[in-house]
């Protein structure tokens, strides 16, 4: 008999005791281990929804800006320099950085103006692939184009030009057919028309020249200055710069997921311990006899304090692989049930299950730390002075 033997004829003895102690345990660190993963997709999904409400990374022309006045009137303003970008060679620059996997879209725009039946209007080329992916809020009375001339046309644009959705516009000379009207926004895009890149470019004589580009960035898994700093490295003489206003709205809806988890995981991993504390208060009370016979035996106090904890190490060890394999196939029913599982990266990781383990064997330990104290300082007289 040793300080091994004990806890573990003990917990055979006490089978039933025992087994729903870690029962319960185990259904913690399945929580636990369950919500860790949902709440890291989840995450993902939720930043990766929040990109189709706008870019949070603008890339514009490094030109200066000159101010010109005269006699206290304002004269405007002249830019000095490169005012736009090559769309090609700059995407491919963004896209070559070393965090290109949390750049989730790169749209380039082209500003221009054009006359829509001899009257001004501002005419914005866009790649469609990428734009509708950015312009999830959009709301349209129609479709998007699916050739070179289609246009979209912004509330404001549409109102001012008497433009619905099949109406027919020349531009410069070059016929185009409204395919979509947009729901008011509030913003720059009621003002304006949209087009393709292709047209918008022969339009202005531009080929291959963008005004600036927008970069959706998934700045969760790091700072959102990292990414900007190595756009910076990558695409000398240009203006690079976060929209830090949209990053925080992001990241604060990110992290609120994350806090609540973790909210929660506390609130189980608390009411664990408190079970399996209570549980051994009650084990030590029932076994007084049996420390103080082990004390007149000769056990130390230490030998007394290790018994108890060894009995709390074998449970959570038990718990926390058994609870973590639950936990691990749990996450992926919860994300069915979430329709969610499609396109979800979900990965045995051994060091993950290693930490949690790892874990879980602390606050065993820890919640049997009064109860194995208490034990300690039995007295063998006064434990057997009921014999």
């Amino acid at each position: 008999m040793n300080l091994l033997t004990i806890p573990l004829r003990n917990l055979r003895r006490k089978w039933l005791k025992s087994a729903l102690l870690a029962l319960v345990f185990g259904l913690g660190v399945t929580s636990i281990v369950a919500l860790d993963y949902v709440s890291t997709v989840v995450g993902h999904s939720l930043e990766k929804k929040l990109t189709a409400f706008g870019a949070n990374i603008l890339v514009m022309p490094g030109a200066e800006k000159l101010h010109l006045g005269y006699g206290g009137f304002s004269l405007g303003e002249m830019s000095l320099g490169e005012t736009s970008l090559p769309e090609a060679a700059t995407e491919a620059r963004v896209r070559s950085i070393g965090l290109s996997e949390r750049i989730s879209v790169v749209a380039p725009k082209l500003v221009a103006v054009a006359h829509a039946d001899g009257a001004p209007v501002g005419l914005v080329g866009v790649r469609w692939d990428r734009e509708k992916v950015l312009k999830g809020y959009w709301a349209l009375n129609g479709a998007f184009p699916d050739t070179e001339n289609g246009l979209v046309a912004g509330a404001a644009a549409a109102a001012r030009l008497g433009l619905s959705p099949g109406s027919k516009v020349t531009l410069d000379g070059r016929e185009a057919v409204v395919t979509g009207v947009l729901a008011p926004t509030g913003g720059d895009d009621d003002a304006v028309l949209f087009s393709g890149m292709a047209f918008c470019q022969a339009l202005a004589g531009t080929p291959d020249r963008v005004s600036f580009v927008e970069v959706a960035a998934l700045c969760a898994g790091c700072p959102i200055e990292e990414i900007v700093g190595q756009l910076r490295s990558a695409l000398p003489g240009t203006e690079v710069k976060a929209l830090q206003s949209v990053v925080k709205q992001r990241m604060l809806s990110v992290d609120f997921v994350r806090r609540l988890v973790l909210t929660v995981s506390l609130v189980i991993l608390f009411i664990a311990c408190c079970m399996v504390g209570v549980t051994m208060l009650s084990s030590v009370n029932e076994r007084i006899r049996e420390i103080g016979l082990l004390r007149s035996l000769g056990f130390s106090r230490a030998g007394i304090f290790s018994i108890f904890c060894y009995e709390a190490l074998l449970i959570g060890l038990f718990a926390g692989v058994a609870g973590y394999g639950a936990g691990f196939l749990l996450s992926g029913r919860i994300l069915g049930v979430l329709d969610m599982a499609k396109g979800a990266a979900i990965t045995f990781d051994p060091a993950h299950m290693a930490m949690t383990c790892l874990l879980i064997l602390a606050v065993s330990v820890l919640s049997a730390f009064f109860p194995a104290w208490k034990a300690s300082a039995v007295e063998p007289s006064r434990a057997l002075v009921s014999l």
